[in-house]
């Protein structure tokens, strides 16, 4: 099931899927089955006319590539909110991301999911002297907000001048959870995965969703997708930026329970996840910007060399890729009449897309959140006018030189990017032979693509959206393949 692997996905059992192959009229349409989707799904399922729909498998975007940390100490947030925003918002901020987390233990309590839920302590340390100060502020301004934060030592070797951590935060498998959700609200609600939405038309007062072999005519829809795959009403790549982590799944021989998080870049942190057979490490290093990270195998060796795994103790290797927001908090409400949409997460997305599900049901159910303005997606500050040059920056960094030196000096020489009869294309010769060549133009916006040889995907540099070998699309923005029709996988 789905298109790659992750530590969530390794035992997740073969099932039947749901597929939508005619055209439908309804009210409420949810685009997206990832943690966001789900999670409105559930707070909306007592509409009598509503279904959701997913490109893919449930949970098979990036809420599968998670480290699922349910968290509200998250390295210096609460810090950099305030310099970008107000103390005001960082201590909204705070409040909905324990708000969040009570709502996930309510949901898994009620609900009855067996997701592998469990309370652990989770750490913030400062890794140079430089961090310290800004590590201490991060404290106070918890302690202010009467949160109890211990001076304590992170159970793990790091290089550490100082680290705290709070006990009333989590870990579960997402999986799992997203998966529970689905049986509980498939039993009256319409599910469709494997059912991708092409385009979105405005016709009269109607949303009109495209896909392959079906129509959705709906009043109403919430985008609960990683990232939007059109550029208006929101603007999206003007008002954030990726960011790539990089994670190592090691089998280790002691649980260690625990989650723990640097204050800075480069980021790195852990958390354990025992499966009942097995004891894992989940290791993950963070880049700085979509726009600078290109050698992915040297990305991944970082990991390692940090955490001091050994490749005979490692199972798996993937990547994630997160929006981050000039100031730090999600974009979650109404960007067009009746269109409503949760995503900027900042890497903290299973907090977050449980916030965004709750607060886009209240506002379609006319119910008022006293979170739904300081994450208004409208919003504009002295902050993001201050960031918008960086972000058209980095965009521009991505486009340019994804067009030139596309055989890059980490490339093996498994690797090409060359012109076939006026097309530009990619090359990848499997080891067996045989050539794996798609078009190197992502139909998103028309970036050309990186070959990323340790996960074999073509990925696009600019936006984010995956392709396998053969040029089928695992994730977006991209709604298109880049499946080389003339002459795709050949033996050479």
């Amino acid at each position: 099931m789905g298109d790659n692997m992750s530590i969530w996905t390794l035992k997740e059992k073969q099932r039947e899927i749901n597929i939508l192959d005619k055209d439908i009229f309804i009210d409420t349409l949810i685009i997206g089955g990832g943690i966001t989707g789900l999670s409105a799904l559930y707070f909306l399922r007592d509409l009598k006319d509503i279904c959701l729909v997913d490109a893919s498998i449930i949970g098979h975007g990036v809420t599968m590539n998670s480290t699922a940390k349910i968290n509200y100490f998250q390295q210096c947030i609460y810090t950099d909110i305030v310099k970008s925003s107000s103390y005001e918002n960082a201590v909204k901020y705070l409040y909905s991301q324990k708000d969040a987390i009570s709502l996930i233990k309510d949901i898994i309590e009620k609900e009855g999911i067996d997701c592998d839920f469990a309370n652990v302590p989770s750490y913030v340390f400062a890794s140079s002297k430089d961090e310290v100060a800004y590590l201490e502020d991060e404290v106070k301004f918890l302690r202010d907000n009467h949160c109890e934060v211990i001076e304590k030592e992170v159970p793990i070797s790091f290089d550490n001048y100082k680290s705290y951590c709070v006990n009333d935060t989590y870990i579960f498998n997402p999986i799992k959870y997203l998966n529970g959700l689905k049986n509980i609200l498939e039993k009256k609600i319409p599910i469709y995965e494997n059912s991708r939405i092409y385009e979105i038309e405005r016709v009269n007062d109607k949303y009109v969703c495209f896909g392959k072999n079906f129509k959705i005519t709906c009043n109403r829809v919430v985008l609960g997708c990683h990232y939007p795959f059109f550029l208006l009403p929101l603007l999206v790549p003007m008002k954030s930026s990726l960011e790539k982590s990089y994670m190592i799944v090691s089998r280790v021989s002691r649980d260690r329970k625990f989650t723990c998080i640097n204050t800075d870049n480069p980021v790195y942190s852990c958390r354990f996840y025992n499966d009942g057979e097995n004891i894992y490490q989940i290791s993950l290093g963070r880049s700085r910007d979509l726009a600078f990270t290109k050698d992915d195998d040297y990305q991944f060796k970082r990991v390692c060399d940090i955490f001091n795994i050994k490749e005979k103790d490692i199972i798996l290797k993937y990547s994630n890729s997160d929006i981050m927001t000039f100031d730090h908090m999600p974009y979650i409400g109404e960007i067009n009449e009746n269109m409503y949409i949760g995503i900027g997460y900042n890497t903290w997305g299973m907090t977050n897309g449980v916030l965004a599900g709750k607060i886009i049901s209240d506002l379609v159910l006319g119910v008022s959140n006293e979170y739904s303005d300081v994450f208004n997606p409208k919003r504009i500050n002295f902050s993001s006018v201050l960031k918008f040059p960086l972000y058209v920056f980095n965009n521009m960094m991505s486009y340019v030189g994804s067009k030139i030196n596309k055989n890059k000096y980490w490339y093996s020489d498994k690797v090409k990017f060359c012109n076939i009869d006026g097309d530009d294309v990619g090359i990848y010769t499997d080891e067996e032979g045989v050539e794996h060549i798609v078009y190197n133009k992502c139909p998103h916006l028309g970036c050309s693509l990186l070959f990323n040889e340790v996960e074999k995907t073509w990925d696009c540099p600019c936006h984010s959206s995956r392709f396998d070998l053969d040029g089928k699309r695992i994730k977006g923005p991209s709604v298109g393949d880049i499946s080389y029709k003339k002459n795709n996988s050949t033996k050479k």
